[in-house]
């Protein structure tokens, strides 16, 4: 297991992140993700701990609050002196009936990190990441309350997830006016067949120095190996019943055609590979791997060990590769003699 430098922080994490979405199964919608007691979390935590994963990932919104709880008391169960794992969670989604228990405003922030640390047994949260955009609440409000947080010593770090570039660049910048801590990270999807991350937020990532969390690295399984062209799928797939993230099919496919012939020279699964993939991105800090079984967790935990060859990699690049979109063809264009100069410049 590798570790990576933190955004544009000391700290460092796992390159495999243990996601506990499957954790809890209370609701509608997160009992079709998962539904794994507090053994099940407990072996699952204990094992990704053994493997070096040393990063946690959940969210106040999971299970309605269960996925929390069960995470914190499996670090109790399993006696993880707390320095010896990063725990990340999230605020923004509804957590009761009221209209102001949810979103991004002050008043949600302050009682979602209260519950969350109640929830997970905690004195303070390593990671506290916002889950959405709340366009009822201002940017400003949004970043003074997660500072007041870090100044308060209950947050280690703040983060963001599911932003568009444009509300990212903001709110750094409202950071940097005001003497605020800032973003470390972004947690967003990113697969082999759903860049369009590249067009927009990696370029703001590499620009102002942020980590990169990956969700749903398989495109909710679909790139696991376990789905062919003409819809048959592994019992239980979660797709079948949950068909999230929304992904281009065709383009999906005809990238997972690819995997399973990369899969079979090395003898390995094609989740593997789909992962290995992400791990040979630069912009990437840590990919989020769930699951409902230890074998499930083994195979995705043994991906860190694969070591694409270029080729391979040019291959999946060309398959995958992002349909042309202004303005980014526009800039490419304009900017080519630029680049060239650049480059040229660096290697005297």
């Amino acid at each position: 297991m590798r570790y990576t430098r933190f955004g544009n922080t000391g700290l460092f994490v796992s390159e495999l992140c243990l996601g506990t979405m499957t954790f809890g199964g209370q609701g509608e919608l997160w009992s079709q993700i998962g539904d794994l007691q507090q053994a099940d979390a407990d072996k699952l935590i204990g094992r990704a701990l053994d493997a070096g994963i040393n990063f946690i990932d959940t969210a106040d919104v999971y299970s309605e609050g269960h996925s929390e709880i069960m995470t914190g008391q499996a670090l109790k169960n399993l006696r993880v002196p707390r320095d010896e794992v990063v725990v990340a969670t999230k605020v923004f989604g509804p957590t009761g009936p009221g209209v102001n228990a949810r979103g991004l405003s002050r008043y949600h922030i302050m009682e979602g990190v209260k519950a969350s640390l109640r929830r997970l047994q905690l004195d303070h949260i390593d990671l506290y990441q916002v889950h959405g955009f709340d366009p009822a609440t201002p940017i400003e409000e949004t970043v003074r309350a997660l500072d007041l947080l870090v100044q308060h010593g209950h947050v280690r770090y703040v983060g963001v997830s599911n932003w568009a570039a444009w509300q990212i660049m903001k709110a750094l910048g409202i950071a940097e006016r005001h003497g605020l801590s800032r973003f470390e990270s972004l947690q967003a999807y990113y697969t082999v067949a759903g860049r369009d991350l590249e067009r927009e937020l990696i370029p703001l990532l590499n620009s102002e120095n942020l980590g990169l969390m990956v969700w749903s690295p398989l495109a909710g399984g679909l790139l696991s190996g376990k789905y062919s062209r003409d819809g048959q799928a592994e019992a239980g797939s979660r797709r079948t019943t949950f068909d999230f993230p929304p992904v281009n099919v065709e383009r999906a496919y005809d990238c997972i055609d690819v995997m399973r012939r990369i899969a079979e020279s090395r003898s390995v699964s094609v989740a593997q590979v789909a992962l290995a993939w992400l791990l040979h991105q630069p912009a990437v800090t840590s990919v989020i791997v769930g699951a409902k079984r230890v074998d499930q967790l083994d195979d995705n935990i043994a991906a860190s060990e694969v070591r694409l060859s270029d080729e391979e990699l040019v291959e999946l690049d060309a398959v995958s590769a992002l349909p042309a979109e202004y303005p980014g063809w526009m800039l490419e264009r304009q900017g080519e003699a630029r680049r060239q100069q650049l480059e040229a410049a660096r290697t005297r």
